[in-house]
């Protein structure tokens, strides 16, 4: 199938199965973003697709979700707006989508970015959630964290899963391809 118009793409967002309901079986191939936002279901068959999983992001961001054309022109606008396809950029996307429950066709990069989630990105949930809450620790109380720092109290603990799963913070993990991130925005 040719692209019938001049859609084009700032970023490689992957590939995507599909399955074409007129012929009542998957689409053969897998097609590029290029080629699910041209899709013409008059002429080619109406058809639903979904990320193909090679790009771990993508893949987060419509998990069990169906993704149509205009999905993903919105990504690419939304990717372009925050800057580029960067991790965090796309998390931060997944965050106001998925966690949040915005609609993806409303959502502009500053509605993304005045949730003000803070990404933290890993081979592992332990070591991401430690730097996490130190850092956030650091920053939302740093006047408890200059004292914590300086004391040399052996029996004064900071218990970093009791900090991150405070009601002062919504935290939310995502398991990726090769990676790990923890997401984590202060109410």
């Amino acid at each position: 199938m040719e692209p019938v118009n001049s859609i084009t793409f700032n970023f490689d967002l992957g590939t995507f199965e599909g399955f074409n309901f007129r012929c009542q079986s998957a689409i053969e191939k897998n097609l590029n973003a290029v080629e699910v936002a041209s899709w013409d279901h008059d002429l080619n068959g109406e058809a639903e697709f979904w990320p193909s999983g090679n790009h771990s992001l993508v893949a987060a961001l419509f998990e069990g979700n169906t993704v149509t054309g205009r999905d993903l022109l919105t990504v690419d606008r939304l990717l372009s707006e925050l800057g580029g396809d960067v991790s965090e950029n796309f998390l931060k996307i997944y965050y106001a989508f998925r966690v949040s429950g915005d609609d993806l066709q409303e959502m502009s990069a500053e509605k993304v970015e005045d949730y003000n989630v803070h990404i933290f990105l890993g081979m592992n949930f332990t070591d991401v959630r430690q730097q996490a809450a130190y850092e956030l620790f650091e920053l939302y109380y740093p006047e408890a964290y200059a004292i914590w720092e300086k004391c040399s109290c052996d029996g004064l603990i900071f218990d970093t899963d009791r900090f991150l799963d405070s009601p002062s913070l919504t935290t939310c993990e995502l398991r990726l391809s090769d990676s790990v991130a923890l997401l984590v925005k202060p109410e």
